[in-house]
């Protein structure tokens, strides 16, 4: 754990110091985990997340430093932008794994573009049924709403296939971030056709 360099004070967060009630200078290599003092894991408790943010915002938001040095204010929104980004990814498992594989050196999704394969063969008939249902034009295809329910019970597995893939956190480079990668694909494709699923419910809804 590192320590407030004005007043040696052990630090949660390197965003500000609880004792001195000021923002630092956040080190360039302090990653996402670190603006939050979590270990690095993919598992995370989103409350215990949450009470975090709070914490380090009481310590270093603007709105105290409007009087403070030239910069001081500045620093202050700087980091807190920093914080709340930090929680805006890691509060997302699928936005939090995607960071996870970018910080490890894995491929991004325009490096590997592939799904499981088992996946593969569900989105053939997935694909179909969305098809058909684009070309109704007045009542509302009845195999969406059994569609939406396996789509979100799907996304699930796939979640819970990333966090054993990344408990423990593999090394830089490893196998195992490629099939994150993969996994993060499809669901892509599951937000992607869940998101079209709600749009036609509601233009159905709409001409009725």
């Amino acid at each position: 754990m590192t320590v407030c360099p004005h007043c040696a004070a052990e630090l949660e967060s390197p965003a500000g110091c609880p004792h001195c009630k000021v923002p630092l200078e956040v080190p360039e290599d302090a990653s996402l985990f670190d603006l939050l003092g979590l270990e690095h894991r993919f598992a995370v408790d989103v409350k215990d997340l949450r009470k975090r943010v709070l914490k380090v915002s009481r310590d270093i938001h603007p709105d105290f430093f409007g009087t403070s040095a030239p910069g001081v204010r500045e620093l202050a929104e700087k980091n807190s932008a920093r914080v709340n980004k930090a929680f805006e990814i890691l509060s997302d498992d699928a936005e939090r794994a995607d960071w996870i594989v970018r910080d490890l050196g894995g491929p991004d999704e325009q490096e590997e573009r592939a799904m499981p394969r088992e996946f593969l063969m569900e989105v053939l008939d997935w694909n179909e049924i969305l098809e058909e249902a684009r070309s109704r034009t007045e009542a509302l295809d009845p195999r969406l709403e059994p569609l939406a329910s396996e789509l979100s019970e799907r996304r699930g597995q796939a979640i819970a296939s990333i966090g054993a893939l990344l408990t423990p956190m593999p090394p830089r480079g490893s196998p195992n971030l490629v099939r994150v990668r993969q996994e993060l694909n499809s669901i892509r494709y599951v937000d992607r056709a869940l998101a079209e699923i709600e749009a036609l419910r509601l233009a159905r809804a709409s001409v009725r």
